[in-house]
């Protein structure tokens, strides 16, 4: 597409952004995280902000480049350290409930080569210094969006064959798409879009099985259920009532397991892009909750890393559902970033539940959580699972079963 295009495609995207993913509201003020490479929309995010009643826009510019030369060069004992400020920036937004929103387009292999060792204390010493700002995101007191742009580094890994302006178009394109930017009302197709997940969650809800049962290839897998766990999808509201989609694009209706009723085996599907390095063609086998046993053809030291950040790190916080028709799986490419291949297949992940997908959770202490099944952690890492192989059975309390996906694809109507 020409120039012209183009910039009426942004601005239609960050139209979607502000109106469905964040909903901003009057008043509030909007934290963005964004790579310096993405001045242009962040430049039309803020006008449209601001004409929406933001009171104000507040960027926080990143340079991935710069995390590379610290892995490079800096002291090893020097990757603990997290700035102060970073943290209360978010405290102060998280406390007055404003809304926030990270633009994710790192590039897959920002961090090839280096120590795992390295990136897991880098990793870990993150994770512990943001822990007390997670609760405004695992308990919906904020709305908040993740999005991605189609940068550079990211675009040649996607489309390596082509030279890098064409693999930016190929992927803008892309990411249009699965955002429905190029649809003629892309607010109204996300309204319905949203409306038919929330059908497919009221039906799970409805159903209440006590577990679900998946087979594929490499995988046979047990997942039970809390009593009181709800299934999320599309969008969700924050404790003072306003909607919100935090991820665009999303494809899935997600609940949380009971952190000790997983049993069975579970292989990978797809590619999993964990701190920019690459774990692929992985199995895990859970033994009353815990992975026991993990192998993968490629980065097997960061998956242990990854297994090993907490004690509870090696039990799964989220089941999600994902068809294999969904748009993102259709356009049949590895886009090597989660925000993306999640919604190409049905995922899990390891680590953290959210409170909300829980009945009365964010209302709970941590030990009440866990206790009702509940698993905490500093991680929580998505990796997929689905495929057009894939069955998966619901299970009723009674042991009788019915069909929830064959072949990848939904087996009810809702």
């Amino acid at each position: 597409m020409n120039k012209r295009e183009f910039n009426k495609m942004l601005g239609k995207y960050a139209d979607v952004i502000l109106h469905i993913g964040i909903n901003l509201q009057k008043g509030q003020r909007l934290a963005i995280y964004v790579d310096l490479q993405d001045v242009e929309l962040v430049r039309l995010l803020t006008i449209h902000a601001y004409q929406m009643g933001a009171s104000l826009v507040d960027v926080l510019w990143v340079d991935e480049k710069l995390t590379r030369i610290r892995f490079d060069h800096a002291d090893l004992e020097t990757m603990t350290i997290v700035p102060d400020w970073v943290i209360k920036r978010n405290e102060e937004y998280g406390e007055r409930g404003d809304a926030a929103l990270n633009i994710y387009s790192t590039d897959p292999d920002l961090l090839k080569g280096i120590d795992p060792e390295r990136i897991a204390i880098y990793r870990k010493s993150l994770l512990q210094k943001y822990e007390p700002t997670f609760k405004y995101i695992d308990n919906n007191l904020i709305n908040w969006n993740v999005v991605s742009t189609a940068l550079p580094a990211w675009a040649k890994k996607v489309f390596p064959d082509l030279p890098i302006r064409q693999a930016q178009e190929k992927l803008w394109d892309a990411i249009f798409k699965a955002c429905r930017v190029d649809m003629d009302d892309p607010v109204q197709a996300w309204k319905e879009h949203i409306h038919h997940l929330h059908q497919r969650c009221q039906y799970m809800e409805a159903k209440s099985y006590a577990s679900l049962h998946y087979r594929a290839p490499g995988t046979d897998l047990t997942v039970g259920f809390p009593d009181k766990n709800r299934w999320i999808g599309g969008s969700a509201k924050t404790t003072t009532g306003t909607e919100f989609v935090a991820n665009m694009p999303t494809e899935e209706i997600f609940t949380m397991p009971h952190k000790d009723k997983v049993n069975g085996i579970v292989s990978s599907s797809r590619p999993l892009n964990q701190m920019s390095t690459l774990i692929d063609n992985f199995t895990l086998t859970f033994e009353n909750g815990r992975v026991t046993k993990a192998t993968a053809e490629t980065g097997k030291e960061h998956l242990l890393k990854l297994l090993d950040t907490d004690e509870n790190a090696r039990q799964l916080g989220e089941v999600a559902l994902v068809p294999n028709s969904s748009p993102i799986s259709q356009q049949n490419r590895l886009f090597y970033n989660t925000l993306f291949d999640e919604n190409a297949a049905s995922h899990f992940a390891l680590g953290a539940a959210y409170r909300f997908t829980m009945e009365g959770g964010a209302e709970m202490t941590k030990d009440e959580f866990m206790s009702n099944g509940g698993n905490d952690s500093l991680i929580h890492t998505d990796f997929m699972i689905g495929s057009d192989k894939m069955d998966i059975d619901g299970i009723h309390q009674d042991g009788t079963r019915e069909p929830v996906m064959r072949a990848g694809e939904w087996a009810f109507e809702a």
